[in-house]
């Protein structure tokens, strides 16, 4: 079974965070592309609330020549502002040429750099239903691997056997390397699987998933992989626009609190808050873009998924640093009251005297 040709694909998968949001019904209009379907597609019967609440516009590119090889793929455009661009190459031969394959394919800058072009070019026909574009996009790139079920005289190869029989060489698959992993890091990467039948498997890393199944039963999984990652990088988004808004907000409290700069406090902490409300709706709205109300096999996944590629982690920090900036908020309201009522009774107290001057005068 480790010896024998087998045949499957990378499916390189490049994200790019373009802006606050893209309007899908433009766009559509645009791109001319047809009305959405239902996405996307899962394993057992479920009602319709069990998909993209909108779903994305996809767009299929020309084939394309990459170092000799005939390449495919699709651009895919998120609701929240993701535009994901996916290659998909063959692969073929024994499993060390399979692993050679991918090593190479994940550690060559061509890829990226191809798809920065295609990206750019993309971006140029979209734009127009681009809301408040960013200057700076913030990328993700992920490999998943999809190797069709195995025959082992006659019978299907199980995940166990396979995972008995090659997982040597699946965890330097999903890790993009060729050199032999110690047990303990071995178990480590593969600890991270999952099967929904005995002769199907997902083992995602980091960087990279393997995905031994039909191509029916692929792609689904390989959706979930695209919106967990694209998860991540709105995750990463709000992160970097927190930490350098709290940042400045730092900056500007260590010049002092003094009565005057308390007035501008006021201002600044409206803006600090606004920015606050703003993070937090986008972030419920990546969240509830995908709903898994009816299969739970595809939100363990998905769950499982978005743990190893670190999704639970930048959320945790962007949720820190929202609490951070509503504290902050809090701060600078209590220090903008307490120079207004400074104010507000030294005016008293200044009425008082002048009163008090008037009255004496007359007497």
């Amino acid at each position: 079974m480790s010896g024998g040709a087998i045949s499957g694909s990378l499916v390189a998968m490049f994200l790019y965070d373009v802006g606050e949001e893209i309007r899908l019904q433009d766009l559509r209009g645009i791109l001319k592309a047809p009305p959405p379907g239902r996405e996307p597609p899962f394993r057992q019967p479920a009602p319709e609330y069990v998909q993209f609440a909108r779903p994305p516009v996809v767009e299929a590119i020309a084939p394309l020549d990459l170092a000799g090889i005939r390449a495919t793929g699709r651009v895919a455009y998120f609701d929240y502002g993701v535009v994901s661009l996916n290659f998909e190459l063959p692969l073929s031969g024994a499993w060390d040429d399979i692993t050679a394959q991918v090593s190479r394919w994940m550690n060559t800058p061509e890829l990226e750099q191809r798809a920065d072009q295609m990206f750019q070019s993309s971006m140029q026909r979209a734009r127009l239903a681009v809301v408040d574009e960013y200057k700076d996009k913030l990328t993700e790139d992920y490999y998943v691997i999809t190797l069709p079920p195995l025959n082992n005289g006659g019978n299907t190869v199980t995940a166990s056997q396979l995972i008995e029989s090659c997982g040597a060489y699946m965890a330097q698959i999903v890790r993009g390397e060729r050199a032999t992993f110690s047990d303990a890091e071995l178990r480590e990467i593969l600890e991270s699987r999952m099967s929904y039948y005995d002769t199907d498997l997902l083992v995602v890393g980091w960087t990279a998933a393997l995905v031994y199944d039909t191509p029916e039963g692929a792609a689904p999984t390989l959706q979930l992989l695209e919106y967990a990652n694209s998860q991540l990088l709105e995750f990463r988004h709000y992160d970097a626009t927190l930490t350098d808004l709290l940042s400045r907000v730092y900056r500007q409290l260590e010049r002092g609190t003094g009565i005057l700069a308390r007035w501008r406090l006021a201002r600044q902490a409206a803006r600090l808050n606004l920015i606050r409300l703003e993070i937090r709706e986008l972030s419920e709205r990546v969240d509830n873009s995908i709903k898994f109300l009816s299969d739970m096999f595809a939100a363990r996944l998905y769950k499982m998924a978005a743990a190893r590629i670190g999704v639970p982690d930048y959320r945790a920090l962007v949720e820190q640093k929202l609490q951070s900036a509503g504290e902050l908020y809090g701060f600078m309201m209590d220090r903008f009251y307490q120079g207004r009522a400074f104010v507000l009774e030294l005016m008293v107290v200044v009425i008082l005297i002048i009163e008090l001057g008037y009255l004496f005068r007359g007497k």
